[in-house]
């Protein structure tokens, strides 16, 4: 085996990645070597390939990016058990202390001492990444190889949807990027009784319809909240999901919540939303929800229970692969909107 391989890298403070030579990782006991098979490019990948404000007070260059992927174990660290070279694999990519207060009230997911692999340490955009043994998740024959690669943002759609009552509800989804695309299919597969999508691109729009949404709006052509309260008999929709970030359309959320209804938020917004905490808050009786990442690891359960099961349908997200070292290509069709996930592979298109 080499000691080096190709890796897509941080370098350095400011816009851009690019293809490096690094070291293989070294493991330790208690961890797991992954030859990645296929990896999937996140919003935060474009957060970091951009270099906004967030990217700019979070990484520390040099460091390879990538935490949504799938492999197969090369070899493990002489403490684990549970795993074996060989063993198809994805893995939670959040790392948690396992001694802070969350931790130990089993809410790992919002570890006070939390580092993200591809983000805080070196991740999969590369032949091999590095993982503890006990974030491994092994996959199961059933579920294609692709699929795989996308486990970490479905856990977030699978999260947010599944976050309060669902089955025979009726949703709201603001914003249909991947994950909020994802969330349509999720809710629909739990038994929502309508969906709604609001989402200002036109790409997106379409392939809201694909992914199941019952009926999918533009919020810069229409008053979408009116149109959603006509739909609604008045009432609003029992769940608001948010996937944009954007404060318009978190405010126009809100105001299409029914009274009594729960709004789970997963859309970050990069700056101060104002909101009528009197009448779309309090009155309401509403129920809001901070949602960051999956619990570990009862999501990974319940998604990989969904696909096993075939209730969910993504292959409209899907149709762009690119190998590795055309990375640049696959970012600019993602700062324009014009795909859903594209998946990457370091050993070219074959895998």
């Amino acid at each position: 085996m080499a000691a080096t391989m190709k890796a897509l890298r941080k370098m350095r403070a400011g816009r851009g990645l690019s293809m490096e030579s690094a070291p293989v990782p070294a493991i330790g006991a208690a961890d797991v070597l992954v030859r990645v098979k296929t990896a999937s490019i996140c919003g935060t990948d474009l957060h970091i390939y951009g270099w906004d404000r967030w990217s700019q007070g979070r990484i520390k260059p040099p460091v390879t990016l990538g935490h949504e992927f799938c492999g197969v174990v090369e070899r493990v660290g002489e403490e684990v058990t549970a795993v074996s070279a060989g063993d198809f694999v994805s893995a939670e990519m959040h790392v948690n202390c396992g001694h802070c207060h969350q931790c130990r009230l089993g809410e790992a997911h919002i570890c006070q001492n939390l580092r993200i692999i591809g983000i805080d340490q070196d991740g999969a955009f590369a032949e091999f990444v590095k993982i503890p043994a006990s974030n491994i998740w092994k996959l199961d024959a059933a579920i294609p190889e692709h699929y795989g690669a996308i486990l970490d943002p479905l856990g977030n759609a699978v999260h947010t949807v599944l976050a309060g009552p669902i089955a025979g509800q009726t949703v709201l989804v603001t914003g249909c990027g991947p994950i909020g695309l994802m969330s349509i299919a999720v809710a629909k597969a739990c038994g929502s009784s309508t969906v709604f999508a609001t989402e200002t691109n036109g790409n997106r729009r379409a392939m809201a319809q694909k992914m199941g949404a019952d009926v999918v709006l533009n919020p810069a052509a229409e008053d979408a909240v009116a149109r959603i309260l006509a739909e609604t008999n008045g009432t609003g929709v029992d769940a608001l999901l948010e996937m944009s970030g954007n404060p318009t359309a978190i405010q126009q959320g809100f105001k299409a919540l029914r009274a009594g209804g729960r709004a789970s938020l997963l859309g970050i917004p990069t700056e101060n939303v104002p909101l009528d905490l009197v009448n779309d808050v309090i009155f309401k009786g509403a129920t809001v929800q901070g949602i960051y990442g999956r619990r570990m690891y009862g999501t990974w359960v319940q998604m990989t229970a969904l696909l096993k099961a075939r209730r969910l349908d993504l292959e409209p997200l899907f149709g762009e692969r690119e190998s590795l070292e055309k990375f640049e290509n696959a970012f600019a069709k993602l700062q324009g909107g014009l795909a859903g996930k594209i998946l990457l592979y370091p050993n070219g298109l074959s895998g």
